[in-house]
């Protein structure tokens, strides 16, 4: 053995010897006792023989010579296939596509061997000849080792989790096998010699592994179901066309270094700036990548599209914004066009009309679209058939269901229109998505046809979706106006009813100087009520009353009794003076919400009164009649909800005005009612001095919660 020393010899000789056995052992157990329903027994088989072949050649005859090199190209050959088998294993063609093209390449560069070997038997006394012929085969060597590493990645990755168990082994063995020899060339390549130490273990290392092929080919078929998956066959290829690319580059230079002189030293300076500008050209081109994923897709695989992969970013595209603050409606377009690798598109929604109108542009700001673009008939006919328009097909005349005549000129006229997807929702049009021609040329099949189907029937939910939310919110807008609106009904209707009961009581005591006092009382206090309507117009909804200063109560509820003196009996006692903290047009706003309540049902000579106490750290203002009463269902269920009443012609939204009043001042309102007998309503609100202590403590515990943040800063 060249280059090998006494050591080396007699390692490599026992090294071969031992894997010959293992090997032949693992081929008669695996034919006795092995699975006999394994897809890979044959190659299993067939590599377990011709190692054991490989291996006693070796170590008769040595590891360099052709023979024994041309039984080591035979038993590769044979991994390869086995690998084949277990892609196969699922039983369809169609499942090898993305397969079968790397598998032949694999074994094409390993039958090269047998060429060097002629090449090197015919001219190795030339020393450059045989430099070269080594190089070459190593780098053979490693293209086939990296080839069938990825492949055997690929295999475990896409494999069915139930299928990895049978695969473990197998692939244990199968990429050892490859590891080792992977290391072995690099080294030699590298040093411009094989080394003698991993030559000498090779063989070992080779009957060992076919040891463990003995493990898998006894494990219990479960059906291996290959998934392929496009994203790593591309990256295989890409894998395979780069180390192809640099095989090329170094057999080019190096044949070049044998006609010697300055021409050899510019032919490889130029060799190499055409490979890096080629490179540099093809890498970054957007055609060329879409001209390759197109071609890769249409003759390795049995569908063009990866659903997974498209209904992931499609979903994705829909649901998350991006930075550059696109609307819902720019993203819906991007995510149909995205699938048919188009560089811009429009979304079309249907207005009150069923006419086709622009609602939003991606990418595509030159095309000119008229305010209708599209009529009545073209949406009647997408509704009815959902027929996606292949523009080329108009333009060419072809006719599916009468759309001929419906297409407008504007989409028949832009070249770059290449179909528009009809977005229908429970069989009603919402909308249609117009795309450009992808960057490169292609007809739409059926394939398209079925998944922007599917696309455009989700993307139509999606849509009817965020309409019926937009709806939803002006409903509620619509709703607080009409809210607004009833409070005002509801007090000028309180207004009007004491305008009444004054007009009615001057016929009667027009005469008497203390009447006619307290009427122009009321008319003013009316006035201001209503001059007040239009200021609590903008402020119902806002949030929390602002403005809270101290009230007495006892001032508050002797002015209250004597502004309804002249309208109805209200009496106001006093039990002790509280002073509480609120709004004090709130207050008042909603205390006369509910005094007037109780007018409404009490007689006429009934007197309502006014009484105030304290309860702990709250003081509280009672509304007590002795009307008609509620029952309990109705106040637990009844009193508070808008536009509830038990009045004849009430609006029902006097007791919840009120209750949001003080609600909003932090009070609360509490009710007491039994039919027949009258009602007790208690807003409380808390004491000046609750209220004080409450905002010195809570701003006591700000700042120790800044001190604290401060010292957890640093």
């Amino acid at each position: 053995m060249p280059g090998f020393g006494e050591f080396e010899i007699y390692a490599s000789l026992a090294c071969y010897i031992a894997g010959a056995v293992l090997s032949a052992g693992a081929g008669m157990w695996i034919a006795r006792f092995g699975d006999r329903s394994r897809p890979d027994r044959g190659p299993m088989l067939a590599a377990s023989f011709l190692t054991a072949t490989w291996c006693a050649l070796a170590a008769a005859l040595g590891p360099m010579q052709p023979v024994t090199v041309l039984a080591e190209t035979a038993r590769n050959l044979a991994l390869i296939a086995m690998i084949f088998r277990l892609f196969s294993a699922d039983g369809r063609d169609e499942s090898l596509k993305p397969i079968r093209p790397v598998i032949i390449a694999l074994s094409l560069v390993q039958m090269f061997q047998p060429v060097l070997l002629l090449v090197n038997a015919r001219a190795g006394f030339v020393p450059e000849i045989a430099a070269l012929s080594f190089e070459v085969s190593a780098i053979l060597n490693m293209l086939v080792a990296i080839g069938a590493l990825v492949l055997l990645h690929n295999l475990y990755a896409g494999a069915a989790a139930a299928s990895r168990i049978i695969l473990r082994w197998s692939g244990v063995a199968l990429a050892g096998i490859f590891a080792y020899d992977l290391n072995l060339f690099t080294v030699s390549y590298l040093v411009g010699e094989h080394p003698g130490v991993l030559v000498a273990g090779r063989g070992l290392v080779a009957g060992f592994m076919a040891a463990v092929l003995t493990v898998g080919g006894n494990a219990a078929r479960a059906g291996l179901h290959f998934k392929p998956s496009r994203v790593v066959t591309f990256q295989t290829l890409s894998l395979l066309v780069i180390s192809s690319y640099l095989l090329v580059m170094v057999l080019v230079t190096r044949s070049l270094t044998l006609l010697g002189g300055d021409l050899a030293r510019a032919g490889q300076v130029m060799f190499v700036v055409f490979g890096v500008v080629l490179a540099a050209v093809w890498i970054p081109s957007k055609r060329m990548r879409g001209w390759l994923r197109v071609t890769a897709t249409k003759h390795l695989f049995q569908h063009r599209y990866d659903y997974r992969e498209e209904w992931l970013r499609f979903t994705s595209t829909i649901g998350h914004g991006t930075t550059g603050g696109a609307s819902f409606h720019e993203r819906a377009v991007k995510a149909v066009a995205d699938i048919t690798d188009s560089p811009a598109g429009l979304l079309l929604i249907s207005n009150e009309e069923a006419q086709l109108e622009l609602t939003a542009r991606w990418n595509w700001p030159t095309i000119a679209v008229p305010a209708i673009a599209g009529e009545y008939e073209l949406c009647e006919m997408l509704e009815k058939h959902g027929h996606i328009l292949d523009l080329d097909e108009v333009r060419r005349g072809v006719e599916h269901h009468g759309e001929l005549a419906h297409v407008p000129a504007w989409l028949r006229e832009a070249e770059d229109v290449w179909a528009l997807i009809p977005l229908i929702h429970f069989d009603r049009l919402v909308g249609a998505i117009v795309v450009a021609r992808p960057r490169i040329e292609r007809g739409l099949d059926w394939e398209d046809y079925d998944l922007l189907r599917v696309v455009g029937q989700q993307l139509a939910s999606y849509l009817a979706e965020q309409a019926g939310q937009q709806a939803l919110m002006d409903a509620s807008r619509f709703d607080e106006f009409n809210r607004r609106m009833a409070f005002v009904m509801h007090d000028i209707k309180n207004l009007a009813s004491q305008l009444s009961l004054l007009s009615a009581n001057a016929q009667k005591h027009a005469d008497n100087p203390a009447f006619r006092a307290d009427m122009l009382v009321t008319l003013r206090n009316s006035s201001e009520k209503l001059s007040a309507l239009l200021a609590r117009l903008g402020r119902y909804g806002a949030g929390p009353v602002q403005n809270v200063t101290e009230i007495k109560l006892a001032e508050f509820g002797r002015q209250l009794a004597d502004k309804f003196k002249s309208v109805h009996p209200v009496s106001f006692t006093q039990s002790r003076d509280i002073s509480v903290m609120a709004n004090r047009e709130a207050l008042e706003q909603a205390i006369m919400h509910l005094v007037q309540n109780a007018i409404d049902a009490s007689d006429d000579n009934s007197t309502i009164f006014l009484t105030t106490a304290i309860e702990g750290l709250n003081g509280q203002i009672d509304i007590i009649d002795s009307g008609k009463g509620m029952s309990p269902e109705f106040v637990r269920s009844g009193l508070f909800k808008p536009f509830v009443s038990s009045k004849q012609g009430g609006f029902g939204i006097g007791a919840f005005e009120a209750r949001e009043m003080v609600k909003a001042m932090r009070g609360r309102i509490v009710v007491e009612s039994r039919e027949g007998i009258g009602t007790r309503f208690s807003v409380i609100l808390p004491v000046a001095e609750a209220h004080r202590f409450g905002a010195a403590s809570s701003n006591s515990e700000n700042q120790s919660n800044e001190f604290n943040n401060e010292v957890a800063n640093g």
